[in-house]
């Protein structure tokens, strides 16, 4: 996945605090994102905290789970945090253009949350061609904090609302890696909404939907035109 020039770059070295979320009920899951992480160069570096799946509420567990990665890295005086969950995998990873955004990330006066998978809302271009800065929309497989924003969400305790939920509407500031290079759904989906889990599917997957939110959100005015010059052509033809 890492090509012999890439390996020689500890792209990783921005993260001060690097946590991985498994279900103690899923060794296969820890298993499979160990294989992932070594890949990229991570082998030594993720610290996994394993975790039970909650006996009521899913989303509480999620939360909650979330929430102690970040104590955790408080606690160990952390000041950039990367969390990620145990179904990620990755893809077109490059460390050159990891380092890329992050060294260009150094340079920002502030930035809240930094996205190497998500979905988002909206995208902008920034001086640096590997990092955008992005309306964070939901996601939350591979993302990392910076210390003061981390410290806002160690304050937060669960009323109910989906972590990501929560994120989004915390988060001022975020960036994401261009092209995103973290995926989530290698291990299939412990949604217990049925609703949800087929909708996805029937979507291509939540890869799919990434990878397609992504393109769309940074090519905006492309999308936009297409139908306009298809248009425009049968409408030729037919004059001519």
């Amino acid at each position: 996945m890492q090509s012999p020039e890439d390996q020689q770059t500890d792209s990783w070295s921005f993260f001060d605090s690097i946590i991985c979320i498994t279900l103690q009920e899923r060794p296969d899951r820890y298993h499979k994102a160990h294989e992932q992480f070594s890949a990229v160069g991570l082998e030594d570096r993720v610290e996994f905290l394993v975790v039970d799946k909650h006996p009521k509420n899913r989303e509480q567990g999620i939360f909650e789970s979330h929430r102690q990665c970040i104590l955790k890295a408080l606690e160990s005086e952390a000041r950039t945090l990367l969390i990620f969950e145990d179904d990620v995998f990755f893809k077109n990873f490059s460390a050159k253009t990891l380092q890329a955004a992050c060294n260009y990330l150094k340079t920002m006066p502030t930035w809240d949350m930094f996205l190497l998978g998500g979905i988002t809302s909206g995208s902008r271009k920034t001086a640096s061609s590997e990092l955008v800065t992005v309306q964070y929309r939901c996601l939350a497989h591979a993302y990392a904090l910076n210390r003061s924003f981390a410290e806002t969400l160690a304050d937060k305790k669960f009323d109910g609302t989906p972590w990501d939920e929560m994120l989004r509407r915390t988060c001022r500031n975020a960036f994401a890696i261009y092209p995103m290079c973290a995926y989530q759904g290698l291990q299939g989906s412990d949604n217990q909404t049925v609703i949800i889990t087929w909708l996805r599917q029937a979507l291509g997957g939540l890869p799919f939907i990434q990878r397609a939110n992504e393109l769309y959100q940074n090519h905006k005015l492309l999308f936009t035109a297409f139908p306009l010059i298809v248009l425009l052509l049968l409408t030729v033809s037919f004059l001519v």
